[in-house]
């Protein structure tokens, strides 16, 4: 009796555990719920219906069914940032003799165009939505006007949209007609030539004064100023130091001196014995230079071995750091002009100097120029709001631009407008300013 009761008491407690899993386990089929309560109710008759309730439990499980947990909620989206701008690479060509005796003038033009490339760069220029990544490619033109030619073809081949250059008249010339057939704009920084503005081309401009000015100022100073009534002249034949040296024979004839002579050598000659020796015979007050600082200083050297007195006066090219370097102590008391300000005049020039000094070195003449020619090209193009030389050019001719050498505009022919020449004299080996004529401040 106590063993059965003893079992009983066993299968009493598996039913308990049978029946509270029915009470709490919702099944999906009510005949099986009706089954296994029926078996439950008769375990003393069928013991061994525990143990197939035990194996029915262990198959569908026991205790309540859990209650799916809410899925957590979706962090929101993080604020999309913004699409970032398209780069457009935009070439510009930089044209200038970077070879030969008057590389050094060369170089200080490229160098002048890649500082502003760099400035304009560092501002991250939009035109049209996109970001513009401004590219220089420069090219070495010898100083030669066959090879200005074909740099000039190879630089609209490469698509360039605009140029600054070339340095010299003689290359400055032929290639304008390239770069006009293809609708390029030009600027020059350093080209004095007045023929250059005169063709009648829409794409040609230059930001520093022409010759017929530079001219009009050195051949009324030789006489005005100098005291000259008898005056020399020589030229190296090329279109900028002839055309210079036309101008100012005008001018002093005008002034009333007279041209007791007027000679010619060429740009890569050295020695000028022969045609000083025939200038000596004339006795002048003054000599002028229609040329480079790569013949002058050996000319200035072989006046003083000759015993020459007179005095000697040059235009742009030979008003250089390199004239007092070829021709060391006859340099000193050399009169010369540049077209522009000085250097230390110059109304927002004075970064730039100190940037360009810091990273090329010594300004030479036209940097400054080239630096602005640079800048009025992508000022254009903001203003026109696109790159395209088609749709920018008619922008350039309608600048209005504050630049490093003061404010730039342009005239109907190209030509910069109330252009200043500067008068130096070189003493202890530098140039000291004498006076400027012309030229507009910057606004700023």
């Amino acid at each position: 009796m106590l063993r059965w009761l003893a079992g009983r008491s066993r299968n009493d407690m598996h039913v308990d555990k049978v029946l509270m899993c029915l009470d709490n386990r919702p099944f999906a089929d009510p005949l099986q719920t009706q089954f296994l309560e029926i078996k439950a109710m008769n375990h003393v008759r069928m013991p061994g219906v525990v143990v197939v309730l035990a194996a029915s439990l262990a198959i569908v499980g026991c205790g309540k069914k859990e209650e799916p947990k809410a899925a957590a909620p979706a962090p929101a989206p993080a604020a999309a940032a913004p699409a970032a701008k398209p780069e457009v690479v935009v070439k510009i060509g930089h044209v200038a003799p970077l070879t030969g005796p008057i590389a050094h003038l060369g170089k200080d033009n490229e160098n002048g165009a890649r500082l502003a490339v760099d400035d304009a760069n560092a501002k991250k220029v939009e035109i049209d939505g996109k970001v513009i990544k401004f590219e220089l490619l420069g090219e070495d033109d010898q100083a030669d006007p066959k090879t200005g030619t074909v740099v000039a073809q190879k630089l609209v081949d490469a698509k360039v949209a605009g140029v600054v250059g070339h340095l010299n008249s003689g290359t400055t010339i032929p290639a304008s007609a390239i770069y006009n057939q293809a609708g390029v704009p030009q600027i020059s920084p350093s080209a004095t030539n007045p023929k250059y503005t005169q063709q009648g081309f829409n794409t040609t401009f230059r930001v520093m004064a022409n010759d017929i000015q530079q001219g009009s100022v050195v051949g009324t100073y030789a006489v005005k100023d100098m005291g000259a009534k008898k005056v020399a002249i020589i030229d190296d034949r090329t279109a900028y130091g002839q055309g210079l040296a036309d101008e100012v024979e005008k001018a002093a004839k005008a002034a009333g001196a007279t041209v007791v002579a007027r000679e010619f050598t060429n740009d890569k000659a050295t020695d000028f014995k022969a045609i000083l020796t025939k200038i000596k015979a004339k006795n002048p007050d003054v000599i002028f230079l229609g040329g480079m600082d790569a013949v002058g200083g050996p000319m200035l050297k072989q006046m003083r071995e000759l015993g020459i007195k007179a005095k000697f006066t040059t235009g742009d090219g030979g008003c250089t750091p390199e004239l007092v370097k070829l021709a060391g102590a006859a340099s000193e008391g050399v009169i010369c002009t540049q077209a522009g300000l000085p250097v230390d005049k110059l109304p927002n020039g004075q970064k730039f100097v100190e940037d360009f000094t810091k990273k090329y070195g010594q300004i030479q003449i036209y940097s400054p120029y080239s630096y602005d020619a640079v800048m009025v090209l992508v000022d254009s193009m903001k203003r026109a709001n696109s790159t395209d030389p088609v749709k920018y050019l008619p922008e350039v001719g309608k600048t209005s631009y504050d630049g490093v050498t003061g404010k730039i505009e342009f005239d109907e022919k190209g030509d910069i407008k109330n252009g200043a020449i500067t008068v130096f004299e070189i003493k202890d080996g530098k140039l000291a300013t004498l006076k400027t004529e012309g030229g507009t401040a910057s606004a700023k």
